[in-house]
């Protein structure tokens, strides 16, 4: 089965179609691009080398491959001389990961990935786990962000996003608001992939954000409610997917990422709109490979990505990832408090996933997930 979109991959793509659209000047691009030092940070594998220590980063190419060198591989270079940060662009799927470990050819040190990935691959024995006396937890919220196996220098949420045009003067406030059928006539768009799904579909349902958890005791109820209105889904497996179905109007409301919202609100001057409330945050999580060459040097990196709220606030601003460390939230511009995941006002009012569960259940409730949707 191929493995869906990730947040990061969506994100470049964003970015992608704003220079096309001519939403970023070529004066603009320019300046990102030397900002960022496009034209400085190839993308490197690594053969026998006899050359100064350095740490490989891991991401899905395009734009972020720049972004995180610029963020948090400078950052990391000028507090630790003689340590060099090189991107690739290779995509860090967790089947390449996989591969690359069990060959004992490891070139990667380490790979933005997800908090169920991480949990995956490092039950399976293919991931180092986290030094938390070198990576400080202060560095990041107090729950859900750090795993034993990855942390979290960014985060992301899946929120319900609205037509306004279509939902009338009382818009949506809830995810009761989302699977009420006969308050708001209308198809309804989900991602096709089982994890935040299932807890979306539980509050919609009635379960309070923090009875949702444990999930061993409500997914069966999940996939009930999932099979219940399964006639008044759609689904999207790629953020430009999620933002077309909102905006041709083929689904009156979705749950998609926040940074497909934040596209759709501005293209439209907000008559698609959105919601915090009831919005899964997500966790950016990073992962350190099994015998990578950095060793210590990869822990330290980590460590430096987390620490480092002023890039991060930067990364918020320029691709939409929200900033984990709890000093970041202060720096964030008010134009941009609105967008940022986060923020107080908008986590306090959302529901941090559960990685360590989707880690142990994905694949058996992923395709429950998915046969009902196809039934």
């Amino acid at each position: 089965m191929t493995e869906p979109q990730s947040f990061q991959a969506d994100c470049i793509e964003i970015f992608k179609d704003k220079l096309a659209r001519g939403e970023i000047d070529r004066r603009t691009a320019l300046k990102l691009a030397a900002a960022l030092g496009l034209a400085a940070v190839p993308s490197f594998g690594r053969e026998a080398q006899a050359q100064a220590a350095e740490v490989i980063h891991v991401n899905w190419g395009g734009i972020a491959n720049d972004a995180f060198y610029n963020h948090w591989g400078k950052p990391f270079e000028a507090a630790n001389p003689g340590i060099k940060v090189k991107m690739d662009s290779s995509g860090p799927s967790a089947g390449k990961i996989r591969t690359m470990v069990e060959s004992k050819k490891v070139t990667w040190d380490i790979c933005d990935s997800s908090a169920s990935s991480s949990i995956l691959l490092g039950g399976q024995g293919l991931l180092e786990p986290v030094d938390y006396n070198i990576v400080k937890k202060s560095d990041l919220p107090p729950k859900g962000f750090d795993y034993p196996f990855g942390a979290a220098p960014y985060s992301f949420s899946t929120i319900i996003t609205y037509d306004s045009a279509k939902t009338g003067k009382e818009p949506p406030k809830s995810m009761a608001d989302f699977l009420d059928f006969k308050k708001y006539p209308g198809k309804r768009l989900l991602r096709k992939d089982a994890p935040t799904m299932i807890e979306l579909l539980l509050m919609g349902d009635g379960v309070a954000l923090d009875k949702v958890y444990p999930l061993e005791d409500t997914v069966k109820r999940g996939l009930e409610i999932l099979k219940k209105h399964r006639k008044e889904f759609v689904y999207w497996t790629s953020g430009s997917e999620s933002e077309q179905i909102l905006r041709t109007g083929e689904a009156v409301m979705g749950v998609i990422w926040h940074t497909r919202s934040k596209v759709l609100f501005d293209e439209t001057k907000g008559r698609i709109n959105y919601t915090w409330n009831q919005g899964i945050l997500q966790p950016g999580v990073q992962v350190i490979l099994k015998g990578n060459p950095g060793g210590v040097n990869a822990q330290k990196y980590l460590a430096s990505a987390c620490a480092n709220p002023g890039p991060q606030v930067d990364l918020l601003k320029f691709l939409g990832n929200g900033p984990t460390n709890p000093k970041a939230s202060p720096m964030v511009p008010a134009e941009f408090r609105r967008f940022n995941p986060t923020d107080p006002d908008n986590a306090k009012i959302q529901l941090v996933v559960d990685g360590n569960y989707w880690g142990k259940n994905y694949p058996d409730i992923n395709q429950q997930f998915l046969d009902i949707a196809a039934s």
